[in-house]
């Protein structure tokens, strides 16, 4: 399922986002870039150590990576170039209000940090929805409207893939993506 706006294609799709061919994957990360279970986990384990070094590295030059923002590393072994280290919200954390402004502000942070790095495309996980506990039709409403939003401003990018685990996921996002085109 797809949808243009402007020149950016937004694109749903099921599967390993390990395995996807775009410039740039998104981590769902920590404050800590420790990339030990869940989207993370998998991210560093299929991209190798340097994923994880790297972000030590970051960790160590510029502090915690607030929860909101982005950092970025290579994408050691992986089909992409870049990982993307967003951090989203614990929703049981704060109000949902709150979360929802840290989840689309992580999302947008993301697309900045492509096109700060001149990248075309990018792939994006379900952010927060694991163990930070983010109900999956309330990040799928908040991450597309964010992208939408991106994609609809200036922008060198030309595909932002959302990139789901599980039919459950990729149904929640679907048809938020059919809400959101009324």
């Amino acid at each position: 399922m797809q949808v243009t706006i402007n020149q950016t294609e937004i694109e749903l799709v099921e599967g390993d986002i390990t395995k996807l061919d775009t410039d740039a994957i998104v981590n769902a990360a920590n404050e800590r870039l420790a990339h030990g279970g869940g989207v993370a986990g998998v991210i560093a384990r299929a991209g190798g150590p340097a994923i994880q070094k790297e972000s030590n590295r970051w960790v160590r030059e510029n502090g915690r990576v607030e929860t909101g923002s982005a950092a970025i590393t290579s994408g050691g072994e992986l089909k992409a170039n870049y990982v993307i280290h967003a951090v989203g919200p614990v929703y049981s954390a704060m109000p949902p209000s709150k979360a929802a402004d840290l989840l689309a502000s992580a999302v947008t942070s993301a697309l900045q940090m492509a096109d700060e790095h001149d990248l075309e495309s990018i792939a994006l996980p379900a952010i927060s929805t694991g163990i930070y506990g983010y109900p999956m039709e309330a990040a799928a409403e908040v991450m597309l409207k964010a992208a939408m939003t991106y994609a609809g401003g200036e922008t060198g990018l030309t595909r932002i893939v959302f990139c789901l685990y599980g039919q459950s996921a990729f149904e929640a996002f679907a048809n938020e993506l059919e809400t959101q085109l009324v």
